[in-house]
């Protein structure tokens, strides 16, 4: 019998599902709060799937600050993050949502009991190619010893929590399936939306990542801008001299989610060495994540839920995988780049 993902987040299910054990799902309010979630992602998946978004992708759309850290939003990232943030308001569950697609975060509700930060739609310029894309979340609980500040001032402050305070995150593709990954904190399991029911089933139980892969995914065209130590890495792994004696292959989508994805499933490593991928809406989910189904995450330094963010749009490099796999890559020190010369698409 199919299990679903409706089915053990609606608030009137109380789920006797092993796999779950030791999970938040007994919280009736994350229950409510995710049950919104799954039917914003649900709507996003329709509107990338449209034949009507190639006409809406040619509309223009200015930054609404010229100095802002933010990538210039496109018309679907802006629709996307509306769906988020309209059914995180309807769920009367959250306070206060950051996204990637504003400047500062929304602030909700006052006794909402949670804190969402989100990419609506990453990797949205790959749409008219029919690249895949996804959503990004993660979830905190409300610091309540924030409460008499300021509202502009707890807002930020809520959505800039280290990523070792997660309670849940998740990531949904959208690709030849969608596909939504959700950890509570207790192992990561997948869900594929089933198109005769309108329902995600349970596809992938208890991901376990394979702690060591055969492939890398990465941007090897700026080869020529990278530090001594990952040049290295990459020479010797693909052949087959380093602690694998496999030779490894390249994999690179260019959307983070989709190049994560089959990361979660085959074992490798996914990187960006720029500080380029956001800590606190990309950079933290993934890494809960990722963790949470037995891999690492790191900046080529040091792990991601340790970094502090003390900027809402702060980027860093970003490198998630197998364990054994991002341990050797940090190994060789110096794997961050630093020369950024900019790189027009």
């Amino acid at each position: 019998m199919p299990i679903y993902l409706a089915k053990y987040i609606k608030p009137d299910f109380k789920p006797q599902i092993e796999f779950f054990e030791g999970a938040n799902v007994g919280d009736d309010d994350l229950v409510v709060l995710l049950y919104h979630l799954e039917h914003a992602c649900k709507r996003i998946a329709s509107l990338v799937a449209s034949p009507f978004n190639f006409s809406l992708g040619k509309l223009s759309v200015k930054s609404s600050s010229s100095g802002s850290d933010r990538d210039a939003p496109k018309p679907l990232d802006i629709v996307s993050n509306d769906i988020v943030l309209s059914s995180l308001r309807n769920s009367g569950k959250v306070a206060v949502m950051a996204s990637e697609e504003d400047d500062s975060p929304t602030w909700i509700k006052d006794d909402g009991p949670y804190v969402v930060v989100v990419d609506p739609l990453d990797g949205s310029r790959n749409i008219d190619a029919s690249i895949p894309t996804g959503t990004i979340f993660g979830v905190y609980n409300r610091l309540l010893e924030l409460d008499h500040l300021p509202v502009e001032e707890k807002a930020e402050l809520n959505s800039l929590q280290r990523g070792n305070r997660l309670v849940a995150s998740g990531y949904v593709l959208y690709s030849s399936a969608t596909i939504f990954c959700v950890t509570l904190g207790s192992g990561t399991h997948a869900f594929t939306l089933d198109h005769s029911t309108g329902e995600f089933v349970l596809t992938h139980q208890n991901i376990k990542i394979p702690t060591r892969g055969q492939i890398y995914s990465v941007n090897d065209a700026r080869y020529f801008d990278w530090p001594e130590g990952l040049r290295k890495y990459i020479d010797t792994v693909r052949q087959g001299k380093g602690q694998n004696p496999k030779k490894y292959s390249a994999r690179y989508i260019c959307s983070l989610v989709a190049d994560l994805h089959r990361t979660l499933l085959y074992g490798g490593v996914a990187m960006n060495p720029r500080d380029h991928l956001r800590l606190v809406y990309e950079g933290n989910p993934l890494a809960f994540l990722v963790e949470q189904a037995g891999g690492k995450s790191s900046d080529g330094k040091r792990g991601i839920l340790s970094i502090q963010p003390v900027k809402l749009h702060q980027r860093l490099p970003l490198f998630l995988g197998s364990v054994e796999d991002v341990a050797e890559l940090e190994s060789y020190g110096n794997v961050q780049q630093t020369v950024n010369p900019g790189y027009e698409v």
